[in-house]
């Protein structure tokens, strides 16, 4: 079966997947946005499993562009695979390299951990400021090349928790020739 890319409208938290997407901050201990959302939503044993995982560096446990994985505790999801967005500075610093290896990283986790299904936020958005357009291209594109790089995986999905952003990543994914082989 060849996999497909969605494009929806909803709150990740609710999704029946193998694996959703958290926007997460180096420290994986919590934050606002998306990833304050999972947190709240997965219940305290999130934040216990995430504080298991061992720093890398004073105050890191997850590098921009890296993932890691964590179970969904009350979360309709199996997985959360948390990934550390870049900063927007101008996109002079590295930025979209960064950003396009959050999405690779993300998948590759999954698969690894057995996903089928995963769903993503529009990572680095938020209060990282990330030009939104700018963002939505690499995520589409990343996720056109990691069905091509995984074809056990069924669905990856975009979540957007706004229309405006839904239908950037509707017309991206349209100019990218997924319109009518993807949904």
């Amino acid at each position: 079966m060849s996999g497909r890319i969605e494009v929806i409208l909803a709150d990740i938290t609710t999704l029946d997947v193998d694996a959703i997407v958290n926007a997460a901050n180096e420290r994986m201990l919590g934050g606002g946005g998306v990833d304050g959302a999972i947190h709240r939503a997965a219940g305290p044993g999130l934040l216990e499993e995430c504080r298991a995982h061992a720093e890398v560096l004073p105050g890191v446990r997850c590098p921009p562009g890296e993932a890691r994985l964590t179970g969904g505790h009350l979360l309709r999801a199996r997985w959360v695979v948390h990934t550390v967005g870049p900063v927007w500075t101008g996109g002079d610093a590295g930025e979209p390299q960064i950003l396009a290896s959050c999405y690779r990283s993300c998948i590759d986790l999954a698969v690894r951990a057995g996903a089928r299904s995963i769903a993503f936020p529009a990572i680095s958005t938020g209060v990282f400021g990330y030009p939104m357009d700018r963002a939505a291209s690499i995520g589409a594109g990343q996720l056109v090349s990691g069905l091509a790089r995984h074809p056990s995986v069924e669905r990856l999905i975009a979540c957007c928790f706004d229309a405006g952003t839904k239908a950037l990543y509707d017309r991206l994914l349209q100019v990218m020739g997924q319109g009518g082989a993807f949904t």
